[in-house]
């Protein structure tokens, strides 16, 4: 059976995204240095982003999920919410992809009106070219234009999460 894979081609490596989120994490410990940090993982497409990282990072680490979604023309659903407490803790929305920001713009004001004593945003891969909103990550691995991209937790309709590298269409 042919994967959706195979008609596209390597974009980033399993390799690339390893070192990528070691630098990630190494630049959230110093930035934290001997302090607890709450990362909250959006789900789905986070979730392969957010286990790599957080065992990166050699500091006390909360994790949450929160799952959203924002179908074209409709406001922002809550699906599941967090369940920890993050009044006066550190939070790092840690996102797969950031493209338009209408999702993450409105879990970064949520989040913010739980009182928390910092908010910052960790991206594996940006793609300013799409923004819709005014959201720009605190950490990022990567900026890429606007390209359809697949693997490593993105999917097209649900396939193609599990893929370790990232994919996209020749151009």
């Amino acid at each position: 059976m042919a994967q959706m894979k195979d008609k596209m081609v390597p974009f980033i490596t399993a390799d690339e995204i390893a070192e990528m989120v070691q630098s990630l994490a190494k630049k959230i410990e110093k930035d934290y240095a001997n302090q607890e940090i709450v990362v909250i993982c959006p789900l789905k497409g986070s979730c392969l982003f957010v286990a790599d990282l957080v065992r990166k990072i050699h500091l006390p680490v909360v994790v949450d999920f929160v799952h959203l979604t924002s179908p074209k023309g409709e406001g922002v659903r809550i699906l599941k919410d967090i369940s920890v407490d993050i009044t006066n803790k550190h939070i790092i929305i840690a996102e797969e992809i950031i493209d338009a920001g209408r999702t993450l713009s409105f879990l970064r004001s949520r989040l913010l009106a739980g009182g928390p004593k910092s908010l910052k945003i960790v991206a594996l891969l940006d793609k300013p070219a799409r923004r819709e909103l005014p959201i720009k990550p605190d950490y990022v691995g990567k900026t890429i234009d606007d390209r359809f991209v697949i693997g490593y937790g993105l999917d097209s309709e649900e396939i193609g999460r599990n893929y370790k590298d990232i994919y996209n269409y020749a151009n």
